[in-house]
């Protein structure tokens, strides 16, 4: 089973900068896409971000204009460049691998933001 570890979570003030990354434990993967989720408890998880196999983005209306998501091929790391955060932006994020139609995830990683 692919494991995928998660890093570069905190507490930052609002307006401030975070970048998640997310790796896998083997890199020989046929990966259908790739994402980030969110959850706040009592809450549903959401999709945050997703880079498509063309390379295209999909961002959730919320985010869109300050989060980025992106791709190393070679790695088959994905990360997360979360510019000017809000304090709604606070939730546990977590990466989602699709590899050939299994779901995989990270552990989670909390991002608070203080406004």
């Amino acid at each position: 089973q692919v494991q995928l570890v998660e890093s570069g979570g905190g507490s930052v003030q609002a307006g401030g900068s975070l970048r998640l990354s997310c790796s896998p434990s083997r890199t020989a993967l046929r990966i259908d896409a790739l994402g980030w989720y969110r959850q706040v408890p009592g809450q549903q998880r959401e999709l945050v971000a997703k880079i498509n196999i063309d390379g295209s983005t999909n961002l959730a209306d919320s985010v869109k204009g300050r989060f980025t998501i992106s791709r190393n091929k070679l790695r088959n790391s994905v990360y997360l460049q979360m510019n000017s955060l809000k304090p709604e932006d606070t939730a546990v994020y977590d990466c989602n691998y699709k590899i050939l139609s299994r779901d995989y995830w990270g552990q989670g990683t909390q991002v608070t933001v203080s406004s």
